[in-house]
């Protein structure tokens, strides 16, 4: 999967909620000018230097406990350059986490809320040592494939000038062929209404991913989306490992996955090979894998570009081949 969000603090981020204590959390339009202005400042400079393609910009306000990470942030920020080519740092959210208090370190979520508590959205972090975080959301304004940024910042009491340091950089495509994440929303919806399920239930994978830069951040629409797609009966959830047989052939598959990493609306099916070396023989099962999936759930054929094959063996996953619908027997 094409995910730009390899590097965060080392450890701190968990894609899935886990039990911690609550520490606060404060939403941008709660926070005092001065903290507001601070974090958007830091998070725009950060952003900015994404777009621009600015290392030395990045490397300068790196927090000294990721130091060492460097080099995996710098190939992120690199794997991002398309992303945000043609768009404008533009931030959306801001989040102050406040977890000093605490004595050790912790899973810990926060609940943003806003001044009515009509609204809050959770934040879940894993092994987060004690202190002050940030998570600034932006966009990359423009661009063609609608970069969404998520950008983690840290305090650093330290050094002559206390201030905010950067964390993490993920950075994830908003818009496949001109749609954006609403888009493939509204897809799902009318797919899920004509029960088409499997169509439906990785149109709703693509409208998650596309819309946030980050997978632990859960937010009332992403709540919302996960219960319109939890209804979809007849769902791959919970069928995979998944048999399918042809001939004398049983073809197990242990899953699909979204996969933008040509920036096409593409779905990734790792399946159980028999372990054949010979390139060709191995392009001749995967297209074979993919091939009797297409004829069990032709849904798939209409509404996604494409699949790409991986071959698990003994414990190893290796990409095999990727190909346009059409070329699919």
């Amino acid at each position: 999967m094409h995910l730009c969000w390899k590097v965060w603090i080392t450890a701190l981020v968990l894609a899935t909620p886990t039990a911690g204590l609550a520490a606060s959390c404060t939403a941008q339009g709660e926070m005092t000018s001065q903290d507001r202005s601070a974090l958007a400042a830091a998070g725009e400079k950060a952003a900015v230097a994404v777009v621009q393609q600015d290392d030395a910009a990045l490397q300068s306000s790196l927090f000294s406990g990721v130091a060492q990470d460097w080099p995996g942030i710098r190939e992120a920020v690199e794997d991002a350059a398309p992303l945000v080519k043609g768009g404008q740092a533009q931030i959306q959210s801001v989040y102050l986490l406040d977890d000093s208090t605490a004595t050790a370190v912790a899973d810990t979520q926060f609940f943003c809320s806003n001044a009515s508590g009509s609204l809050t959205v959770t934040i879940t972090m894993h092994a987060l040592p004690p202190g002050k975080y940030a998570v600034v959301l932006a966009d990359a304004a423009g661009a063609p494939l609608g970069g969404h940024l998520g950008i983690i910042l840290v305090w650093d009491p330290t050094g002559p000038v206390a201030g905010w340091k950067l964390g993490g950089i993920s950075v994830r495509q908003g818009i496949i062929d001109g749609h954006d994440g609403v888009w493939y929303w509204t897809k799902a919806r009318a797919l899920a209404a004509t029960k088409d399920a499997w169509g439906a239930w990785y149109s709703y994978e693509l409208a998650r991913y596309l819309l946030l830069p980050v997978d632990f951040i859960s937010s009332p629409n992403m709540e919302k989306l996960a219960q319109e797609q939890s209804l979809i009966k007849d769902s791959p959830s919970g069928a995979f490992p998944y048999s399918l047989t042809e001939g004398a052939r049983t073809w197990k598959i242990d899953s699909i996955h979204v996969e933008t990493s040509l920036d096409e609306d593409d779905l990734g099916v790792t399946y159980e090979s028999i372990g054949v070396a010979d390139p060709a023989a191995a392009r001749t099962e995967a297209v074979a894998v993919m091939s009797v999936l297409l004829k069990a759930h032709p849904e798939l054929r209409g509404n996604f570009h494409g699949l790409w094959a991986f071959a698990s063996h003994d414990g190893k996953v290796s990409p095999v081949i990727e190909l346009p619908m059409a070329q699919i027997p």
